[in-house]
């Protein structure tokens, strides 16, 4: 597996990132077994960077990732783990609440909190603002972000779905780098090549992290606007780009990411064992400019100008 260097930080982890959103499926016996052999089979894999939030599984991703760390302590020191917080859904902690963003000093360290004891250790590695709350209160967040750090449950700060003029707002108020952006990139949604995120990453020195990247291939991406005619052209390049390296075509999407210069690490999120470590093949492509293009051109149905 090759390295990434997250940021302006000392921790280096694997440049594909494990997503755990889907780990406890349906919570089912049979889901929570087949979730931690998703995991075991992440980490035989390479994969070293695994990525949590508050809300994913209603804290039981956290959990089931938290026994495993019990039944193997060893495993502790040799991954890098994230979390997140800031997203509340309806009727709590109370019934009449509605569903919001929650960047709140308060929400915040009660959150870390949460995580850490669902997920069996005494500090997160990195620890991001799951959205942007519109609410927020950058002096706040970075009152919560220094009692964190002080009292040793979190090492590094990052972000997720932050715009660039968010991420200047906050990092005028912090007094540690932010290392990371989270945000959706995949071949429907490629507006962080323009609107400023991979920009921002590249000057700021931040690791751009893809969720979603396959989205808009192997499943329908988030708000899919993709017409039928659309998504034929995108399978026919696919296709023949996915022939031309022996591969399959959800590998050339990665390579097509992977390939960006603010190093996009994409999230890779499917509990197939066997889709696990093929995702890992993507770093062996020796994907061309010219190729990138391409499929752009299929994307858009039309070349540059």
């Amino acid at each position: 597996m090759e390295e990434l260097k997250l940021g302006e930080s000392d921790i280096v982890t694997s440049r594909l990132t494990y997503g755990c959103m889907r780990v406890v499926g349906d919570g089912t016996a049979q889901d929570i077994k087949n979730g931690k052999e998703a995991i075991l089979a992440a980490i035989d894999a390479g994969f070293t960077h695994f990525d949590h939030a508050d809300i994913y599984g209603g804290g039981h991703s956290e959990e089931l990732f938290g026994s495993i760390i019990k039944d193997n302590p060893s495993f502790r020191e040799l991954v890098t783990i994230t979390s997140k917080c800031g997203v509340r859904k309806k009727n709590q902690p109370y019934d009449g609440c509605p569903a919001r963003y929650d960047l709140s000093k308060e929400h915040i360290l009660s959150s870390v909190d949460g995580c850490l004891s669902r997920l069996n250790i005494d500090s997160l590695d990195l620890f991001l603002l799951h959205r942007p709350d519109y609410l927020f209160n950058p002096a706040e967040v970075a009152e919560a972000f220094d009692a964190l750090l002080c009292a040793g449950k979190v090492r590094y700060f990052g972000v997720s779905n932050f715009s660039p003029s968010q991420v200047t707002l906050l990092d005028k108020f912090i007094s540690v780098p932010l290392i990371v952006n989270q945000v959706e990139i995949n071949i429907h949604n490629i507006e962080a090549l323009s609107n400023g995120v991979l920009d921002q990453c590249v000057k700021m020195n931040m690791t751009p992290q893809a969720w979603c990247p396959l989205g808009g291939v192997v499943y329908p991406a988030w708000g899919n606007k993709f017409d039928v005619d659309t998504e034929k052209r995108i399978a026919t390049e696919l296709s023949q780009q996915a022939k031309k390296y022996g591969t399959e075509p959800w590998i050339v999407i990665l390579a097509w990411l992977l390939l960006h210069p603010s190093n996009i690490s994409p999230l890779i999120g499917s509990t197939n064992k066997s889709r696990i470590a093929q995702a890992v093949t993507a770093l062996e492509l020796e994907y061309t400019r010219e190729d990138w293009y391409r499929l752009l051109e299929a994307r858009n149905g039309h070349g540059v100008a």
